[in-house]
């Protein structure tokens, strides 16, 4: 059984976006409660996080912008938006700089736990906040946690390889950018496509520059993406340019929001597509770096019926656990206790996706289309035919 952990602290859902903001800090709190109803929450599968260091957010982001969102967590009625801050995606909040630390904190910890052999797998459920930029909150984003972790790891490691697959709806724009440039990180995006979703970024030309040309795929699929499009993905891109890379560590945004009952996106993905798709990755981390692999959370915005189902089955995929498909009584009941309403019973083994079969097959024409672009742009930079 492989040596997982889950890193995890209340204070990591301890802020407040407003009653209309979708990125609900109950999305974390739910699921961590639906593990440990699960009882896979043992002693030893719990981490607590620390912050980030300013010197360590600092390998990502510049001064000014770290001291705007100090600011801007000193909130009060005379701030004016700035760099991103202030928005209705990214409005600021009393301590704003301290839980984005602690949430890049996590995933550094996440990542520290498996280059140092005391764990093999980790999940960092607060991370992937992939849409910050190096001077800009964007996209629910303050601190780029998954850019930050990976670029401390490689200030300990030089020229570690370091594979981040990102299966979040929206393209992981913010992580691209920070490693656009290098060879040894090896970013692949599959997304909703920008001509219809956020960022409006992630498409196969966007490959990289200088050293790291063929270093980034982006793999934009069309709205209504079934399970068939994100499996030709995986199989046509992902695992290819995995093998070809050979990384000494995976990193693994795990944003469910891809699935089709997802208020925030277009896409067709079920349960067990994305069951699927994350089986792969972690199948990859055992075939290519010895089973090591980071789990970061992201996307999801299906607070009580997707993300907590998706999220419990993925540690419980890390820990080498395998559930029930009916979910715990107990969870249902303080559910439906504290927020009214009425939980799922199923975990979602038999959730799907129809749509009428000439829109499926349009779906996958362009899909496949995508992925011959994807794959003129990147895959002779690693020695694989076009």
């Amino acid at each position: 059984m492989a040596r997982a952990a889950l890193i995890w602290d209340p204070a990591l859902a301890a802020y407040d976006l407003g009653d209309a903001h979708p990125l609900n800090p109950l999305r974390l709190t739910l699921s961590v409660e639906l593990m440990d109803a699960f009882g896979i929450l043992t002693e030893d599968a719990l981490i607590s996080p620390r912050p980030a260091t300013e010197d360590e957010l600092l390998l990502v982001h510049s001064s000014g912008y770290i001291e705007a969102v100090r600011q801007a967590s000193d909130w009060n009625s005379d701030f004016r938006p700035i760099m991103g801050l202030g928005t209705d995606d990214n409005p600021t909040y009393p301590g704003m700089h301290e839980i984005a630390a602690l949430t890049a904190g996590s995933s550094i910890q996440a990542i520290d736990e498996v280059l140092s052999g005391r764990r093999t797998r980790t999940f960092s459920i607060a991370g992937g906040m992939h849409h910050a930029h190096k001077s800009r909150a964007a996209g629910f984003s303050v601190y780029n946690d998954a850019a930050v972790a990976i670029a401390v790891a490689q200030a300990k490691h030089p020229h570690m390889r370091v594979l981040y697959v990102d299966i979040d709806a929206h393209h992981g724009d913010g992580v691209h950018e920070a490693f656009a440039g290098s060879a040894d990180v090896l970013t692949i995006s599959l997304h909703e496509s920008g001509l219809y979703a956020f960022p409006g970024t992630g498409f196969p030309g966007e490959s990289g520059y200088g050293p790291g040309v063929g270093f980034s795929a982006n793999v934009p699929l069309p709205a209504y993406a079934t399970d068939e499009c994100y499996a030709l993905a995986f199989d046509e891109v992902v695992a290819p340019l995995a093998r070809a890379f050979r990384p000494d560590l995976i990193v693994a945004q795990l944003g469910v929001d891809a699935q089709h009952d997802d208020p925030q996106t277009e896409l067709g993905l079920t349960l067990p597509g994305y069951r699927s798709l994350v089986r792969g990755i972690i199948e990859l981390g055992d075939e290519l770096c010895d089973g090591r692999l980071v789990a970061l959370g992201g996307g999801g915005y299906h607070v009580v019926q997707i993300v907590p189902l998706a999220w419990t089955w993925v540690m419980a995929e890390l820990l080498g656990r395998r559930l029930p498909d009916e979910v715990p009584e107990s969870w249902r009941t303080a559910v439906r206790a504290r927020l009214g309403e009425e939980p799922p019973r199923s975990m979602g083994a038999n959730d799907r996706f129809d749509s009428a079969p000439e829109l499926a097959g349009n779906v996958l024409a362009l899909t496949k289309e995508r992925i011959r672009e994807v794959r003129a742009a990147v895959f002779a930079h690693h020695g694989l035919m076009p």
